[in-house]
């Protein structure tokens, strides 16, 4: 199946034709569907909760594992370092729920442990598509520009949840669909409101805006580089920086730190001092449009220690030493350890040693390690040779960033709980593994694949 179709026209000149569905496409919709629709809708007459945007996934699964057993369909092959991790995490994952099916589970917990194994392998194909799947720099431009146009949709409906009060979510139901839970999407804090867009949780769409906004930014200065129009993504920027502040969550703020320190490595001085002084602008903007967030913000930091939501993170730390004791190497099973039955556990690192042990940790973590290798990997191959002039490494930069921000995110909340970004963040780790692979084979003069399904 071709990526292109030429068109022969009058005089011997050709135009390009309808290019056909290939596993970047598919991954499109996944990200459409996980982005855009409320995380809150599931499939109907399933006997597990399903979003639309796992069952894309898990198909997905199903077209890579039919191209593996060819040759003719493009797909990447051979080892690669998320890959490996990826694979490394299902082994973990089927022997964890191996050993904790051997053992006495209440039927609510096994139950649970089903259906999350399901879900988490949804993430895991989802990665591994993303890894083989894609086989060229435009195909991967391709899906960044949708993340990013997605997420920015996203923060529209969160700035109309906060400025104006309106929920979009309880119209953005599909027939087929229906809502697991009734909840309202908007929160509060402080006596301001909480934009949660259609994440499940103003946390998680502070920490969604805070992982795209790196890709938003690269997509701007690229579009200046290619001397095409700049507006529409500057505006993505602008959009998804106002979500983040909406949200009014300090995890948002700490990722966005965090990537904005790896921007800050790889850029140059001058670009550096640009982004300083548009932050500012932005700040004084927000002061503008929303007084008294400002405040909270700092309030939120400067009484951290005091903050009721502060120490509920904390006071569980006892608790999940006993549990890890008991469990250290598989833990109890996914999925079993779940609010209300057992006290939550805000910080995901914990919770996988709880539930998938010290080897379901290493494996999990190494994912999106990594994936911020490749990214690195990618952006020393392209500062050497021929290919330093003629590619773009702020991409890799820009991935590298965003992958940045899971690593403190799963230190302030239950990370795999929120679908969004759990998504985003296997997303993210597989494009970093195709980005390697193409940079690999360029560098060793192979052309990229056009004719790759999956």
């Amino acid at each position: 199946m071709t990526v292109l179709d030429a068109r022969v026209e009058g005089g011997g000149r050709t135009r390009p034709g309808p290019r056909p569905a290939d596993a970047t496409t598919i991954l499109a919709l996944f990200v459409a569907l996980q982005f855009v629709l409320p995380s809150r809708l599931v499939l109907n007459y399933l006997p597990l909760s399903l979003s639309p945007a796992s069952g894309v996934a898990l198909f997905l699964g199903a077209l890579w594992l039919c191209t593996q057993m060819t040759t003719t369909l493009g797909a990447a092959k051979g080892r690669s370092p998320v890959r490996t991790m990826l694979f490394a995490y299902v082994v973990v994952l089927v022997a964890s729920y191996a050993s904790s099916a051997m053992s006495y589970l209440d039927p609510d917990e096994r139950e649970l442990a089903d259906t999350t194994l399901v879900r988490v392998f949804a993430l895991i194909l989802v990665g591994v598509a993303a890894v083989d799947g894609i086989r060229s720099l435009g195909r991967l431009y391709f899906l960044l520009r949708v993340a990013v146009v997605c997420a920015t949709l996203v923060a529209v409906f969160g700035i109309l949840q906060y400025l104006a009060g309106f929920d979009v979510t309880p119209y953005l139901r599909l027939p087929g669909l229906h809502f697991w839970e009734q909840t309202n999407s908007v929160g509060a804090r402080n006596g301001l409101t909480r934009a949660a867009g259609t994440t499940s949780n103003p946390l998680e769409f502070g920490v969604l805006c805070s992982m795209i906004l790196p890709l938003a930014i690269h997509a701007t200065l690229h579009a200046r580089r290619e001397a095409r129009r700049v507006a529409p993504w500057a505006a993505c920027v602008g959009l998804l920086a106002t979500g983040l502040m909406f949200s009014v969550s300090r995890s948002a703020i700490i990722g966005v730190a965090a990537a904005t320190f790896v921007l800050f490595l790889g850029w140059p001085a001058r670009r550096r001092l640009w982004m300083i002084a548009t932050g500012v602008g932005f700040v004084a903007a927000i002061g503008i449009m929303a007084p008294g967030l400002l405040n909270t913000f700092r309030t939120l930091f400067q009484d951290a220690g005091q903050d009721s939501s502060v120490q509920w993170r904390l006071h569980d730390y006892d608790t999940a030493r006993q549990l890890i004791a008991q469990h250290f190497w598989l833990g109890r099973g996914t999925g079993t350890w779940y609010a209300p039955k057992h006290e939550i556990f805000d910080n995901q690192y914990l919770l996988t040693l709880v539930e998938s042990g010290l080897l379901g940790l290493v494996a999990f973590v190494g994912i999106f390690v990594a994936g911020l290798y490749a990214a690195v990997r990618v952006r020393f191959l392209w500062s050497r040779g021929p290919a330093a002039g003629t590619h773009d490494r702020d991409l890799a930069l820009a991935l590298a960033a965003s992958l940045s921000v899971v690593f403190p995110s799963f230190a302030t909340f239950d990370f795999l709980a929120f679908p969004t970004v759990s998504a985003t963040a296997f997303l993210l780790a597989g494009i970093a593994g195709a980005l390697l692979r193409v940079a690999k084979a360029e560098a060793v003069g192979e052309p990229a694949d056009p004719h790759a399904l999956v």
